[in-house]
């Protein structure tokens, strides 16, 4: 270590706001703005193509498999150049996807697209996440789950302003501005962002897959903390309307709760995280997560149900932030690698859980599932001590 960072590590904390945490910052922003856009451009994606529901899944599909297969590939990257330049080029080469999901006209070349799409955000998402890990350590301050927060900000942006610019400029035009405001941050950010190139002894030692448990159980906590989330956003308002009774205005509320309380406690999570440690925190929002789950699995009513989710986003708010820090701070490894592992272990909760929770669903009922998915996060209260690596950044080389 050289005097300048032994004298930072010396100094104490930076301070609340340097130009690298808002450079990480803007780049979960940018990427949560990018799937954002997307989503309300899906309609107009299947009709342009001609797809019906069942290709529409498999497209959907595609995206996710993009995804898993090119989260790997960024944590090997990262390994040999640092989290900051594969953060810079994935944004890079994910600006132009919008324009390209926007222009493609078959079915095949729709099938590229959405797959370099996923491949791309997915690959930023472990990149951008490494980066904050390691901004945490040069700033000896929690900031993953604002970070996280700025994602979901982002998603926000992106999907409350997509329906008005595709009704008011169309298609394109929409992909278009998406497109300027996406490259505005990644020029913003770009300069900003802390440097962070391991040493190539490293690199060439860590570049595989860990054959540690460590990461792996890490995954598991990402895995059941993102898999009730992935039930709330797929089939809370269903389960709201179909077993309820609910209108459809009311049923709209369903995610609305969850997204919303999770995305305020993620700006707060980082002060509650610091203050209380990690172990603590994960334990403390996982007996939230399964209280918000069990009052929406048993609830006789739609209001209740919704308390429940806002409960339930409450309590998961800050349990994928804590794991994907744990995961950037394994010791021995490079944290790009153990990221890799924990990020696409936690989205892959993502992509199959719907998929299989409609099957079962035909047969209990989504209430039922609902009331039995704290049963994951008993295992996240298992693995809990885990937790503890996500505090090395007050401590940390």
């Amino acid at each position: 270590m050289n005097n300048a960072a032994s004298s930072s590590l010396a100094s104490g904390p930076a301070p609340v706001v340097t130009r690298e945490r808002a450079a990480v910052a803007l780049m979960f922003l940018m990427n949560g703005f990018l799937v954002g856009a997307w989503a309300p451009k899906i309609p107009e994606f299947a009709s342009r193509l001609a797809l019906s529901e069942s290709a529409l899944g498999l497209m959907i599909l595609t995206f996710g498999l993009g995804s898993i297969t090119m989260m790997p590939v960024a944590g090997m990257q990262i390994a040999r150049f640092g989290s900051a330049w594969v953060t810079r080029i994935t944004a890079v080469l994910v600006v132009p996807t919008l324009l390209l999901l926007t222009a493609v006209g078959s079915v095949w070349t729709a099938a590229v697209a959405i797959f370099l799409f996923g491949g791309l955000i997915g690959a930023m998402d472990v990149a951008m996440n490494a980066n904050a890990v390691a901004t945490e350590k040069h700033m000896r301050r929690s900031i993953m789950s604002s970070c996280h927060a700025f994602w979901s900000l982002g998603g926000l942006i992106g999907a409350s302003t997509g329906g008005i610019l595709i009704a008011s400029v169309g298609a394109f035009g929409h992909a278009a501005i998406a497109t300027l405001a996406a490259a505005a941050m990644v020029a913003v950010a770009w300069p900003m962002m802390l440097a962070d190139k391991p040493h190539a002894e490293e690199a060439k030692e860590k570049i595989r897959l860990p054959m540690t448990p460590l990461p792996w159980l890490i995954g598991l906590v990402a895995l059941f903390s993102m898999v009730p989330e992935g039930a709330v956003l797929d089939w809370g308002a269903l389960y709201l309307r179909n077993e309820l009774g609910a209108s459809v205005q009311l049923s709209g509320f369903a995610y609305a709760a969850f997204s919303l309380t999770m995305a305020v406690m993620r700006f707060a999570g980082d002060i509650v995280r610091d203050r209380l440690g990690a172990v603590r925190t994960l334990r403390i929002c996982t007996v939230i997560a399964m209280i918000g789950l069990l009052i929406a699995g048993f609830a006789p009513n739609a209001t209740l149900v919704i308390i429940g989710f806002a409960f339930a986003g409450i309590g998961i708010s800050n349990m994928v932030p804590i794991a994907f820090s744990a995961a950037g701070n394994l010791p021995g490894m490079a944290q790009g690698i153990g990221l890799s592992v924990v990020t696409t272990m936690g989205y892959s909760g993502i992509l199959v859980a719907p998929s299989l929770i409609g099957f079962i669903a035909e047969h209990v009922g989504l209430g039922t599932i609902f009331a039995a998915l704290p049963a994951l996060h008993i295992v996240v209260l298992v693995l809990s001590g885990l937790a503890r690596h996500a505090d090395r950044p007050a401590g940390s080389q």
